[in-house]
């Protein structure tokens, strides 16, 4: 609490924050959310802010409780009268009751959420700020000095190599990779570790595990959604990411290709693709929709997930209505969606580097230019010939040709004429007619390699956007222009009329508090499977404060000022001693921190799906390091695409394909491969920031009998028989086994002690 009394009785009042003390009070009994009832003044008066509890007609009176109806009615014993009402089954505490109190008589100070305020560095001390302290290391460990702890220490090597090797390219090291880390290891540790990090951030694997990360915020699948969920073609916004986070591209050109790509002086084909980002959005194929609701459900998606991923705000909740505990207003949230309103949703094709298709287009007109001029010159001849053919000589003549013959003169197609022209007895053998066939037929080839992808293309002309009465489109209110949130700073757009190019750079500005605050929240997360803020996905009032403040604010600034390089994030992170720490438990951290916030030591953590796939395949030798192209289809269960609306196809893959990355793997909203399903990966309905981790039954028998782990588990079993049980161990877990270990898979037939390995708890975590 914001008191504290002295021995001898005389009170100590320590200055009461808003932010830490009051807020709390207010949103756990319903003040900012219902108002607060001052008899004089009606309606929603909220606690929460400034204007609405102390302006006239309020009841906060700066400096004076005994002024303050706030104070009368949360202190009064009158039912009709106490605050919180009886019926809302809320009582305050005496503890809050005087909080409230102190609050008032110190001045009644409104603090802006620690969130909205931009990111500082603190101050450092010189000699604390040297080379020889990691700055996270120092900041972790100011926490965990004050309760009397400090960091574990480093993780053995072969620990070391399995996750920083999970963890950068989400597959685990080969046998030879550990072996030849540990000897250098054992020759200069910092040296050994730095030239794994740095070979590990320039692998090509680099840029598929960290992008499944952000495909999860994509909301990224192959299908529509919906009932029907029918396949869509957008994998090449897939291979974008993955391609984009290798090159290091930095965040705020990621972010802003993504949003905006299409917009872009000379927009290149890549940052067209960009923006199939906002076409994850789901698509409703049932037949008697109406069009337009599902176009604006589509806008409502792309608002709440541009707030979720890039804001850490949960802008979804003002769409019916102003946020309820946050800052935003209904009115900007239709202003957001604005920018989202103005947009037509086609697709392009895209085509390989070395084909031209435009000249290839062109080539191919004046070759049917050329076509048309040969028929025209053999009009009266076609029409004799055809007049003079015989049924018997008709019959002797291809199908297309007979289709052409008995097609009306009038109606027949530009292929079908020259299909007869080149039947004529005098053009049979026509070299001309062959090479401008032979030309054709390499355009067509050429033309035939571009690939579809859905996009975002801004319309010419904007749509009128209106706020909507509880968020339904059928009731349109006032109208609105693009805009932002007038709690963060100022958006100043570069054209007369905003887009979201503007949106974009707004969103990526320096004096934007929030967007690296977010990014770098949730890449730290991924690291110790929680967040500095816990609520990654809300940075606004409701969420959780952070639990190394000065050390998240680092974190963005680093971020931003090294010219928004995720990888140079990274390289800081995992060169940390935290990351580096021992995951092992300890008795003074059990009973001082028991959920480890204050990171004593590493967090042991459960595998994402697609890389539980992953590993199975590296340690059984079946991996495949083919990157990009169309999704594949790996063994799944019979019967599994029968539980959606319309029963589907599923042909598992042959070849390198069907032992592809998890990342591959080609994925139905509604219908996903229960593989990845079972160990919680996200269906691509919603924007995902957090996987969780369950721990069910499940996911066992799936390691085991599911006939893609089956058919892994049988490939183990020949490393088995050939190299030997420990091998295979180390292929699984990256460490040797005991000889306990060894004595106990051996009591099982080489099959079974196959599924066994793949099946350990080592083998889906990492330590």
């Amino acid at each position: 609490m914001a008191i504290a009394s002295s021995a001898a009785g005389d009170e100590a009042t320590v200055k009461v924050s808003f932010d830490r003390d009051i807020r709390p009070i207010l949103s756990e009994n319903c003040y900012a959310c219902h108002g607060f009832d001052s008899g004089a003044r009606q309606a929603d008066l909220r606690l929460d802010t400034r204007s609405g509890a102390v302006d006239e007609g309020g009841v906060v009176v700066p400096g004076d409780s005994s002024a303050s109806a706030l104070i009368d009615r949360v202190l009064t014993d009158d039912a009709d009268e106490i605050m919180p009402p009886p019926d809302s089954g809320r009582v305050l505490t005496a503890a809050q009751k005087e909080t409230l109190r102190r609050w008032v008589d110190q001045g009644a100070e409104y603090e802006i959420h620690w969130a909205f305020v931009p990111p500082t560095r603190d101050p450092v001390e010189p000699d604390r700020d040297s080379d020889r302290v990691h700055p996270i290391d120092r900041r972790i460990q100011d926490r965990l000095s004050e309760a009397g702890l400090d960091l574990s220490p480093l993780a053995p090597p072969a620990t070391l190599i399995r996750r920083v090797s999970l963890d950068l390219v989400g597959l685990p090291p080969s046998v030879q990779e550990i072996a030849e880390f540990e000897v250098a290891f054992g020759r200069d540790p910092d040296v050994a570790y730095h030239d794994l990090v740095e070979r590990l951030l320039a692998s090509p694997h680099y840029g598929e595990r960290w992008g499944r990360w952000w495909l999860d915020q994509a909301r990224y699948a192959d299908s529509n959604g919906y009932s029907v969920d029918g396949p869509r073609q957008i994998w090449l916004y897939r291979d974008w990411v993955v391609d984009a986070l290798n090159a290091d591209m930095p965040f705020d050109q990621f972010t802003i290709q993504q949003l905006a790509g299409d917009l872009l002086p000379d927009a290149t084909v890549s940052q067209k693709v960009a923006t199939g980002f906002h076409r994850n959005t789901q698509i409703n194929q049932e037949g008697g929709i109406d069009a337009e609701q599902f176009r604006i459900d589509s806008i409502f998606d792309r608002v709440a997930t541009t707030g979720t991923v890039w804001l850490g705000l949960t802008t979804g909740c003002a769409q019916c209505h102003d946020h309820k505990f946050d800052p935003i207003s209904q009115k900007e949230y239709y202003e957001l969606f604005a920018f989202f309103n103005d947009q037509d949703e086609p697709s392009i094709t895209v085509y390989p580097d070395d084909v031209d298709a435009d000249a290839l287009v062109a080539e191919r007109k004046k070759l049917q230019q050329q076509q048309q001029a040969m028929v025209d010159e053999s009009v009266d001849e076609l029409s004799a010939w055809e007049t003079a053919l015989t049924e018997s000589q008709k019959k002797a003549l291809g199908k297309n040709v007979q289709k052409a013959i008995d097609t009306d003169a009038k109606k027949r197609s530009l292929d079908q004429k020259w299909q007869l022209l080149k039947s004529l007895p005098s053009k049979i053998e026509s070299p001309q007619a062959a090479a401008i066939d032979k030309r054709l037929s390499q355009i067509a080839k050429s033309l035939a390699t571009g690939v579809r992808t859905l996009v975002m293309s801004e319309r010419s002309k904007p749509r009128k956007t209106t706020l909507m009465i509880k968020g339904d489109f059928t009731r349109p209110s006032d109208e609105v222009i693009p805009g932002t949130l007038d709690v963060l700073h100022s958006f100043k757009p570069q054209s007369e009329y905003p887009s979201r190019l503007d949106l974009a750079r707004w969103i990526v500005s320096p004096q934007n508090p929030l967007t690296a605050r977010v990014i770098a929240n949730r890449i730290w997360q991924q690291y110790f499977g929680i967040g500095l803020v816990e609520t990654d996905s809300d940075f606004g009032l409701q969420g959780t404060s952070p639990t190394h403040p000065e050390l998240l604010d680092w974190l963005a600034l680093e971020l931003q000022q090294n010219g928004w390089s995720i990888k140079d994030l990274h390289r800081q992170i995992v060169s940390s001693h935290t990351y580096r720490q021992s995951s092992n438990t300890r008795t003074d951290l059990d009973q001082m921190d028991p959920l480890n916030r204050l990171l004593g030591r590493q967090n042991r953590l459960r595998l994402d799906a697609e890389i539980v796939r992953d590993v199975a395949l590296v340690a059984s030798g079946m991996f495949s390091g083919k990157m990009g192209g169309p999704p594949v289809y790996p063994p799944i269960p019979d019967g599994v695409m029968n539980l959606g609306q319309r029963n589907r196809a599923w042909h598992a893959s042959t070849g390198e394909d069907r032992y592809r990355r998890g990342l591959y793997t080609f994925v139905y909203r509604v219908t996903p491969p229960p593989a990845l399903n079972v160990f919680d990966a996200p269906d691509g309905l919603n924007s995902c920031t957090r996987r969780i981790r369950s721990n069910t039954p499940l996911q066992a028998l799936t390691l085991l009998n599911d006939a893609g782990f089956f058919e892994l588990a049988e490939a183990l079993q020949k490393i088995i028989d050939e190299q030997g049980l420990e091998v295979a161990f180390q292929r699984c877990t990256s460490r040797r086994p005991t000889a306990d270990e060894l004595t106990l898979l051996k009591r099982l037939d080489t099959l079974n002690a196959a599924r066994a390995l793949l099946n350990l708890d080592e083998t889906i975590n990492r330590e």
